[in-house]
């Protein structure tokens, strides 16, 4: 299995055709375009644009407005264009509590109150992306904020020494430049720490000075693009649940969180009735969770099924059926490796170990993924009436969706447990009639496991620098070969693709030859202290344990330039502008 195979699968969801140039036009600018140009629509749980169904395989750039050069965006968006990818996730927040001195930032919090960089190292740099982005015929889901910004010599109040040697983020402890990893950009705890009482992650979806403050951002950047056809959907957050690496009140329940997202949602749709919204979380279920949205179940229809077709009715997922499916998938594996006498042993995902062969275990009920803990009802979220579809995403090594079949190796639990999670959320959206988007997927290879930083924290623990990383001979190393991972991605896809889900954006894109900066996020290597580098050469895109990189990244690339020359749609969709 190789990556090739991976993206033959994606090429039959890559049908969008290239869109032309249109200039931004910004609502503040109080400039009606000549032409009302088209946006993404949904219509029977399908996205549409100028009148055809828009399916779509991208991936993820969260750093692109960071790079050092508006030569840099344009050379990646052009390469991404390139091959065939259309629909590319980024951030659209740079929270910082003090001004830097390298590198870019949208919005200072400091002092009790916030200021936004309307400069050329600020909003102006996402008005670049957004502009480049039309230029190449690419559309942006643009998420407001993130969960996690962990600061542990802050967080946890010890007292550790501030960084030296590059523009780094202060109380962490990394020597990593500002915004290289995907939680260095600040995000809801930056709000919290300013504006609460710092120790409680969920103040951030109930105080009403950290909602007001986020409310003004959010005009603030959503008023920029009302106009603009470039922006596929406005993402609330990236990932947002009850806790962070800051925990939660013992008040923090999912309606908390469903909650927030109903008045943030409106208050987009307000600002900008023009662009779809969505909520950007993990997914997580919770069957028997109260609802604040109930799913309001329609009358049956009056017409008589064609003759010997039947009817296929949507039916929620409960705890029963849940269990129920979970225990006839196990038996029948059970079935299968005594036909076959299958050795079950195999590399472990999300541990340093070799999983072996263990006898048949309890019911150890619906697993995290699906009982609430989170403080996530996704399927609650997604009949929110502002919410125009859903979004759930896959990354196994940090987060758990199911419970491991006894009877198989790790490895292949995490294949099983992610097609599962794929259809669970494919069917939720069949049956609220709304579109469904995997808004990140990606596995851990052992080469990368080095630069593999989790999303809840800010040092490598199998890096160079990490503690405790040594092994034994009865160890692995952690993470998947570049087999399992192609293994992997290409049935999570053909999943995806046969449940109905109708986007899968890979985490992340590796771009090359970019300018480097010192501080910022694609930077020159830095030896000693107190020393100014010669900035020569060019720089990687950052790393933090998912990009593609090397020999891999090229046959990526081959592959969907193939897919998107291969597959191109009959009808050709142009942006009137």
């Amino acid at each position: 299995m190789n990556l090739a195979l991976l993206w033959q699968v994606a090429a039959s969801a890559l049908l969008v055709s290239a869109i032309t140039p249109t200039p931004t036009v910004s609502k503040r600018d109080n400039i009606e375009p000549s032409v009302t140009p088209q946006f993404v629509t949904t219509q029977d749980g399908q996205f549409m644009f100028n009148g055809s169904t828009l399916p779509f395989v991208g991936t993820n750039a969260y750093w692109l407005s960071s790079l050092n050069s508006d030569e840099d965006v344009d050379f990646t968006l052009g390469n991404l264009s390139a091959i065939g990818i259309k629909v590319v996730r980024t951030w659209a927040f740079n929270d910082v509590d003090t001004i830097p001195e390298n590198g870019t930032w949208f919005q200072l919090i400091a002092n009790g109150t916030t200021s936004i960089n309307n400069g050329t190292n600020g909003l102006q740099k996402l008005d670049t992306v957004v502009r480049l982005a039309e230029k190449h015929g690419i559309f942006l889901l643009l998420s407001l904020t993130n969960n996690w910004n962990p600061r542990p010599l802050l967080d946890n109040l010890g007292a550790g020494p501030a960084l030296s040697g590059r523009d780094v983020t202060p109380n962490t402890n990394n020597s990593l430049p500002r915004n290289t990893l995907s939680n260095d950009y600040g995000g809801m705890d930056a709000y919290v720490r300013e504006f609460g009482n710092a120790t409680m992650h969920d103040e951030f979806y109930v105080n009403p000075t950290i909602l007001n403050s986020f409310m003004n951002y959010t005009t603030q950047v959503v008023s920029r693009y009302v106009h603009s056809p470039a922006i596929f959907a406005w993402e609330i957050a990236n990932d947002p649940r009850c806790n962070s690496s800051i925990p939660a009140t013992n008040d923090c329940k999912t309606t908390t969180v469903t909650q927030w997202h109903s008045q943030v949602a409106q208050h987009v749709n307000t600002v900008d009735p023009n662009h779809l919204v969505s909520s950007g979380n993990q997914g997580f279920i919770c069957m028997d969770c109260p609802k604040l949205f109930p799913r309001i179940v329609p009358p049956p229809p009056q017409t008589s099924p064609v003759p010997g077709r039947r009817r296929s009715v949507p039916k929620p997922l409960t705890k029963t059926t849940l269990l129920q499916k979970r225990k006839a998938a196990w038996k029948k594996t059970r079935s299968l490796l005594k036909r076959s006498d299958t050795n079950t042993e195999g590399v472990r995902v999300r541990g340093r170990w070799v999983a072996t062969q263990t006898r048949r275990q309890d019911d150890q009920g619906v697993g995290p993924g699906f009982d609430g803990s989170q403080g996530i009802d996704s399927e609650d979220i997604l009949n929110i009436p502002q919410i125009g579809f859903g979004t759930f995403q896959l990354f196994p090594d940090q987060n758990q969706y199911g419970i491991d079949d006894p009877s198989l190796p790790a490895f292949n639990n995490t294949v099983l447990q992610g097609i599962e999670w794929i259809q669970a959320h494919a069917a939720m959206g069949k049956l609220f009639g709304k579109p469904v988007t995997l808004n990140g997927f990606g596995l851990v290879t052992q080469a990368n496991a080095p630069f593999f930083v989790p999303f809840n924290k800010t040092q490598a623990p199998f890096g160079p620098d990490a503690t405790n990383t040594t092994t034994t001979p009865t160890q692995q190393p952690f993470g998947v070969t570049d087999a399992q991972r192609d293994d992997a991605y290409t049935q999570w896809l053909k999943a995806g693709l046969a449940a109905g889900v109708q986007g899968m954006l890979q985490y992340q894109w590796s771009q090359g030859n970019l300018t480097t900066g010192v501080g910022t996020a694609i930077a020159p290597t830095v030896t000693g202290t107190d020393v100014t580098p010669i900035v020569t050469g060019t720089g990687l895109s950052p790393n933090d344990g998912y990009s593609i990189q090397g020999q891999g990244q090229q046959v990526v690339v081959d592959t969907i330039q193939q897919a998107a020359q291969q597959f191109a749609p009959d009808d050709p969709t142009t942006i009137t502008t």
